[in-house]
């Protein structure tokens, strides 16, 4: 495995019980690139975004973070869950969820000091959402909780970020403030990493791409391999109103 990757994943598969969700992925991952993981529904995206992170476990393969095992890099990874895989209903303010952030530096037994929460802010500020630092999670808009998510990571001061769906349920304004936030850190070096749904603007939004149906179809830069035919392999035809999209 090359540490000239920011993800190297062999033959990556996870099953649940014994019926594969993912089977026999490569995928290799440049540093310093925005790459859309795209499939259909139930292909496998969500699953094979915590396949990498270790949150559920592989039935075969490996991933290598920068040539070293997730586990001795984690502090390198930042991740945005799916926005509604999380209870909003739990009593807490955002500045509490970003600072969550720098719990990876503190450890879960100390307290955030003044360095902590300065970084915080300034995470809150960037995402737009300073007015509402003192807010419960609970009454926030989709948006604004997905921004709290995304400024939650910041804080981490990752090197690899991985986000599922992070446009999912916003509205214009906050997609275009996050794609924002994602292009900054991808121009300061990171590598950002993405489950994505709209097909329209992965030319707009990414430089590289995977596309996954259980199986890896297809991965590279975004000019090479979002094409008509790799888009019907994944998607199996039903890509018509992508045609002057792709071409």
């Amino acid at each position: 495995m090359d540490k000239n990757w920011a993800i190297d994943a062999e033959d990556i598969t996870i099953a649940y019980h014994d019926k594969p969700v993912i089977w026999d992925v490569d995928m290799q991952v440049p540093k310093g690139v925005m790459m859309a993981i795209i499939g259909p529904n139930g292909a496998g995206k969500s699953t094979l975004i915590k396949g990498l992170l270790g949150l559920i476990p592989l039935t075969a393969g490996d991933v290598k973070v920068f040539g070293e095992s997730y586990k001795k890099v984690r502090k390198k990874v930042g991740y945005v869950p799916q926005r509604t895989a999380v209870d909003w209903d739990f009593p807490t303010t955002v500045l509490d969820v970003v600072l969550m952030g720098t719990y990876g530096r503190l450890g879960w037994v100390k307290r955030p000091r003044k360095e902590e929460i300065i970084l915080a802010h300034e995470a809150i500020e960037k995402v737009g959402m300073s007015e509402f630092a003192n807010r419960q999670i609970s009454q926030l808009s989709g948006g604004q909780q997905q921004r709290v998510f995304l400024a939650r990571a910041l804080t981490q001061n990752a090197e690899i970020y991985l986000m599922d769906e992070p446009f999912q349920g916003v509205d214009a304004t906050t997609e275009r403030a996050i794609i924002s936030i994602l292009k900054e850190l991808k121009n300061s070096g990171k590598t950002v990493i993405a489950v994505h749904h709209d097909l329209q603007t992965v030319p707009d939004y990414f430089d590289w791409v995977t596309l996954l149906n259980v199986r890896r179809i297809a991965g590279g830069p975004v000019k090479e391999v979002f094409t008509k035919e790799n888009l019907r392999k994944a998607y199996g035809g039903r890509i018509s109103f992508l045609e002057d999209k792709s071409e």
